[in-house]
């Protein structure tokens, strides 16, 4: 298992948080959620379905704007530095029949200001070849790259969609539930890579999960929103009986199973769990589990 990295000198600051309040549909989704992210962490945002986890990444893109507070991306409003930033929306599948090639998907992210049109001609060209062929050693998709992406399975799709918001070596990558979908073996080789891109190649990672297990120990912290409001802090701090039952406003209980695992369980809704599949007191909860 990974160890979390020990605490080393102060990271310069990629996002910072303060007293940051969003509004969807009028209705305030999280609000006063104070953050602090530095240069080369991962950070975990968890929290019940509907809570605004996803929304939270569009306020860091600059797609939503802020009801509150104030929110600096690399130092500048959200949307400003996008050239600086990766994005990997929720899992898309691809169709079988699609004959794009696995490197064609990655090459999209270089010529994304092009609307994904790449120019036949030039340096950039050859830039764009080497810098793709980069990107796909790194997440380990060499293999397949050149295979139809309609053939490729999900973990490997995935693997390659990693590789298209890298492409353009970002300062900060924000994941939407990058795992969701993923067989348990997929799952682990995939939170592999993204701890090994966020330790190796520096780049801070912000991650929406609903299981923070295949991710725990690769975690520098972690953003647990529930009911409006939101704590954030080093795993062993936040996600607590105390610190999840306060932030619910009811009874909460944090076990740890035999191997390591977390599991959550409480009412009205046990917290880090999608919708469909929410547990009561009595069943164990897919979302900290």
């Amino acid at each position: 298992m990974t160890a979390v990295r020990p605490p080393s000198q102060p990271r310069a600051q990629v996002i910072a948080l303060r007293g940051a309040a969003v509004r969807v549909g009028g209705r305030t989704l999280w609000s006063g959620v104070e953050l602090d992210v530095g240069a080369g962490e991962f950070v975990a945002v968890l929290g019940p379905n509907g809570v605004g986890k996803s929304t939270l990444l569009q306020v860091l893109l600059g797609v939503l704007p802020i009801a509150g507070g104030e929110v600096r991306v690399l130092g500048a409003e959200p949307g400003k530095s996008g050239h600086r930033v990766g994005y990997l929306p929720q899992r898309r599948s691809f169709d079988a029949s699609l004959r794009m090639r696995g490197a064609d998907i990655v090459r999209l992210g270089w010529d994304g200001d092009r609307w994904g049109i790449p120019l036949p001609w030039g340096a950039d060209r050859a830039a764009a070849r080497q810098r793709v062929a980069e990107v796909v050693e790194l997440v380990g998709a060499t293999a397949y790259a050149h295979r139809p992406v309609g053939q490729c399975s999900g973990g490997e799709q995935q693997r390659l969609l990693i590789a298209q918001a890298l492409v353009r070596r970002p300062e900060l990558l924000l994941l939407d539930e990058p795992l969701d979908s993923l067989d348990l073996p997929n799952q682990a080789a995939v939170a592999a890579l993204i701890g090994r891109i966020c330790r190796e190649e520096g780049v801070t990672v912000v991650m929406v999960a609903h299981d923070v297990n295949p991710i725990l120990s690769r975690l520098d912290r972690v953003v647990y929103l529930a009911e409006g409001g939101a704590v954030a802090g080093r795993p062993a701090d936040v996600i607590t009986t105390a610190t999840l039952s306060r932030l619910y406003g009811t009874p909460i209980e944090v076990l740890r199973t035999s191997d390591g695992r977390l599991v959550v369980v409480g009412r009205p809704e046990a917290p880090a769990q999608h919708g469909d599949r929410h547990a009561d007191v009595s069943r164990t909860p897919n979302g900290a589990r």
